[in-house]
């Protein structure tokens, strides 16, 4: 009987209305604009300079800024910018340049991309809707995964097997709760 009232109780205040305790009016200050400004030097060593940084907002949602650092072929390079509600604009200083080793992979990916997408206009190597077909490895992967699985299943089918037939026997011998008050009398 307690526990039906429980139960009834923690029913009851889960479906209960606490409407009128939760405040769902909520406001918004808003706060007049608050333009501001930064700029750093900074060095890896006292006296010495190698990055700067500049910025400029002014409190309604537009920035603007510049930095510059030292590369790795010690050259400054600088970065001016300006950021707004349409997004990011960045000017360089200098524009990059490519060098031999990055020429050398962009052709070298170029190459792997032209390669792949002949490949997969290629009817004898993708199935229906633009999937690869198998190789004999991915084959065999697969067969041997099945296999597994198949494997594990029927284990785990043995095990839920045994523990059922223990259940019964072990209710079967077993006295019941509401029947032990009879038994006892």
């Amino acid at each position: 009987m307690k526990s039906a009232l429980f139960v009834f109780v923690v029913i009851g205040l889960a479906f209960a209305d606490v409407s009128h305790i939760v405040d769902d009016s909520t406001t918004t200050t808003t706060y007049p604009p608050r333009p501001y400004q930064f700029s750093y030097e900074a060095g890896r060593y006292p006296g010495h300079v190698d990055r700067t940084h500049a910025e400029v907002g002014d409190g309604a949602g537009t920035v603007r800024g510049a930095f510059s650092y030292v590369d790795p072929r010690n050259q400054v390079r600088t970065v001016e910018y300006t950021a707004d509600e349409n997004g990011f604009y960045p000017q360089l200083s200098h524009q990059p340049q490519n060098t031999k080793a990055v020429d050398l992979a962009t052709n070298r990916h170029l190459e792997l991309y032209n390669k792949i997408a002949e490949r997969n206009s290629d009817p004898n190597y993708v199935q229906g809707g633009g999937v690869p077909k198998d190789s004999e490895a991915v084959a065999y992967a697969k067969q041997k995964h099945l296999s597994l699985f198949e494997k594990i299943a029927a284990e785990h089918a043995r095990l839920g097997e045994e523990q059922l037939a223990q259940r019964l026997a072990f209710e079967a011998t077993s006295i019941r709760n509401d029947e032990e008050s009879n038994y006892n009398q």
